[in-house]
């Protein structure tokens, strides 16, 4: 069990400490929402930081579910938070799940300039109203993505500086029920 300490803040009120978790610790979360209130944080759009940034091994898991009407949703690996409504000029990795035409695209965005979208995938694995699980691993080459532990496809880095990549965006016909 962590071991607590007690802070009295500046309003005179104890307030109850817990010393953070090692940087090896396997539980900690790597995606926090921007504030503690972790139910309002996980709505959609959603928009937290990534602890420390990508680098060679760590992953990103998305668990939510499908929306029973879906059109689409986005997620996106950022450098940086951009405003409120939109990702700021590099992204790492955008991905667009289409349920019209059942497509799964990928793409980055370098500077401004977005680069070619790769769409072949082995299946389509979402399905409307069904909860699904999807890592993203972060490779010596690129990002690999599972979905509830089958790999759809591999995306190669076009973002070399993985440190800085430290903003995931979700939005669309989705609802998220954990991220870590």
């Amino acid at each position: 069990m962590a071991e607590t300490h007690t802070r009295v803040t500046a309003q005179g009120r104890k307030k109850w400490v817990v010393p953070q978790r090692g940087a090896t610790d396997e539980n900690k979360p790597s995606v926090r929402p921007p504030d503690k209130d972790a139910d309002r944080n996980l709505a959609v759009p959603f928009r937290g930081h990534i602890t420390d940034g990508m680098r060679l091994g760590k992953k990103v898991v998305l668990v939510g579910v499908v929306d029973s009407r879906p059109d689409r949703f986005y997620l996106a690996l950022t450098r940086g938070r951009g405003t409120s409504r939109e990702p700021p000029p590099d992204v790492a990795l955008e991905l667009c799940v289409r349920f019209g035409d059942r497509q799964v695209l990928r793409r980055a965005c370098v500077s401004g300039s977005w680069g070619d979208t790769d769409r072949a995938v082995p299946f389509f694995p979402f399905i409307r109203g069904q909860p699904f699980k999807m890592e993203i691993h972060c490779e010596q080459s690129g990002f690999r993505v599972f979905v509830d532990g089958q790999k759809l496809f591999d995306f190669h880095h076009r973002l070399l500086s993985l440190g800085d990549i430290d903003t995931l965006w979700i939005k669309g016909s989705l609802t998220i029920t954990k991220l870590a």
